[in-house]
């Protein structure tokens, strides 16, 4: 090789990493504006659909406030005073703008501020959900993995067993179970309450841990049974024949061509395990003395607090869609079917 050669590979190494770098940020870009396209209707409909609940569930604050005795003057008055006699569009209007600034109204229960309330029980459901999604991820991945690695094994009949078994369990009754457990009687872990993670990383991770473990096994079942079904079907494809024949390791084939094709369907699981970990957790919370937002959103239900139960649902919604974003961007970013746009 000349002088001028050896001096022009790291220039053309360096010109082929720009274009990748550009290609991979185009890419992500593409996904991002699709996204946005895709949610801002969405977002508008829903929050409509979701203000519309008031006019047709027939609630009022002064039914909460006065009773069911009170007189149709009194109640005037009161509907008055939350402007609910307002055409239902300025209502909307109104509200829509408070919800893009962050303020979600006020409790008909007690006045207070619906963002603050959701906030507080949002903190703890995350903390919960968040851990119980790590726990799910880390776990089924690895199950999965192994009985893809393991396909047609004891080890593979015994993960997909496992698994089934796990994903037939109802989150309060393996909540209960751990209670009894490791709460009272090894009593490795405190039993109900939450510690904020401002007041000591050790009691905070203590309190989550038995409900994250309740709440991880529909994740790690879903997660692997997917991974696993993914895999083994990546196997079979001719790209990974052709690697084979060409002499690869084991390992490249598995994570240059296997791993990397296989993993979207498992990913996409996780766009809707996660919101769904915050929102429906309500028995979880129950069974653990945690005050978060799934026990929030039952008890402004069964108070009929409209106001409290769409910021819920606003919150919800942000929720997904905005998780579901990330994984779109993670997808759009490790796995070869998005980066040729398929």
């Amino acid at each position: 090789m000349t002088t001028t050669e050896a001096q022009a590979t790291p220039d053309v190494r360096r010109t082929v990493a720009a274009a990748r770098t550009r290609h991979t940020l185009g890419r992500i870009l593409v996904t991002l504006a699709r996204s946005i396209a895709i949610f801002v209707p969405v977002f508008l409909v829903a929050t409509f659909v979701t203000f519309a609940l008031r006019s047709l569930s027939g609630l009022s604050p002064a039914r909460i406030q006065l009773g069911e005795e009170a007189t149709p003057e009194a109640i005037a008055r009161v509907e008055a005073q939350w402007g609910l006699d307002r055409p239902f569009l300025v209502q909307y209007g109104d509200w829509f703008n408070g919800v893009l600034h962050g303020q979600l109204g006020a409790s008909w229960t007690n006045g207070a501020d619906i963002s603050t309330l959701i906030g507080l029980g949002l903190g703890v459901s995350l903390s919960v959900a968040t851990f119980a999604l790590l726990i799910g991820v880390v776990a089924g991945f690895g199950l999965g993995t192994l009985a893809a690695l393991r396909r047609t094994t004891w080890i593979d009949r015994a993960i997909t067993g496992f698994v089934t078994a796990i994903s037939v369990m109802p989150a309060f009754v393996v909540g209960i179970v751990l209670v009894a457990v490791f709460a009272v009687g090894l009593n490795l872990f405190p039993s109900a309450g939450y510690v904020p993670a401002e007041q000591g990383f050790g009691p905070w991770l203590a309190h989550i841990t038995l409900p994250a473990v309740a709440l991880s096994f529909d994740v790690v079942a879903d997660v692997a049974r997917q991974l696993r079904s993914s895999l083994v079907a990546a196997y079979s494809e001719n790209y990974v024949t052709g690697a084979v024949v060409r002499g690869l390791s084991k390992r490249r084939i598995f994570f240059g061509h296997v791993l990397r094709n296989g993993l979207g369907p498992a990913l996409a699981t996780l766009g809707l395990k996660f919101p769904s970990l915050v929102g429906a957790s309500v028995v979880t919370e129950w069974i653990f003395g945690l005050q978060g937002f799934g026990r929030f959103a039952n008890d402004s239900a069964q108070a009929g607090d409209v106001p409290a139960v769409q910021g819920v649902l606003v919150v919800s919604i942000v929720l997904v869609v905005v998780f579901n974003l990330v994984v779109n961007l993670v997808l759009a970013r490790v796995t070869p079917a998005s980066q040729r746009g398929v």
